[in-house]
């Protein structure tokens, strides 16, 4: 199959990618991973439709730890459901990353991985940030260039979908993560072409239906009391 070229930078071709198999974005912009989430919620907004035929729901929260507690309830819930993130805002999602994994919940972390300071504040470009992560369950897939991303990235969420094992793609943030290539870009009907239908319906079936919040039980204790 012939693609078109286009020039971009890593950050937008996993934003590609990660929109045509999103319901559902829990998003906290953090450098250099911001222009994923950016871009996601700028197509949303403009009305562009991923391969289900709906726009993402893009649900921006107040830290990288919100994000990963929406991501996690999103997932639950039954709705395939990714984030960006990268450095300390990855590790302030480790908690939730182990009950992601532990309930076999196919979701993908897009990580432009990016140093985690310690003795001072830096932006230097090693991996630390996914290292912190080799423990959670997740499964781990890398690339070094833009087209790499554009063509592995859907390989993360189309094996989160048949193996029920959540993934983090990640790749060098600052220098792949910003690095502008001219690359072959996926098609969303290709895409779709890619996807076993039936297994990404079946996180709806087995979503988990959680007990109605207190104040809600205790109106419905009232109500039975007057009648």
């Amino acid at each position: 199959m012939s693609r078109k070229k286009q020039s971009m930078d890593g950050n937008q071709a996993a934003a590609h990618v990660a929109y045509a198999f999103t319901e559902v974005a829990g998003i906290y912009p953090i450098t250099p991973s911001s222009p994923m989430a950016d871009n996601v919620d700028q197509w949303s907004a403009n009305g562009l439709k991923n391969i289900f035929g709906t726009k993402v729901k893009v649900i921006e929260m107040e830290s990288e730890a919100g994000a990963a507690g929406t991501v996690h309830g999103s997932l639950a819930s039954g709705a395939l459901t990714t984030t960006f993130t990268a450095s300390q805002g990855l590790l302030l999602m480790i908690p939730n990353m182990y009950k992601i994994a532990a309930e076999q919940l196919p979701t993908v972390f897009h990580v432009s991985a990016r140093c985690v300071a310690t003795q001072s504040l830096n932006i230097f470009g090693d991996h630390s940030d996914v290292y912190a992560c080799r423990q959670t369950g997740f499964a781990m897939l890398a690339e070094s260039n833009p087209q790499e991303i554009m063509d592995l990235a859907p390989v993360a969420h189309l094996a989160a979908i048949e193996g029920k094992v959540p993934f983090i793609n990640f790749f060098d943030g600052f220098r792949t993560s910003h690095e502008i290539q001219k690359i072959e870009q996926w098609d969303y009907a290709d895409l779709k072409d890619m996807v076993n239908m039936d297994n990404a319906r079946k996180p709806r079936k087995r979503r988990r239906f959680l007990p109605a919040p207190r104040s809600v039980q205790l109106d419905l204790r009232r109500t039975s009391c007057r009648c």
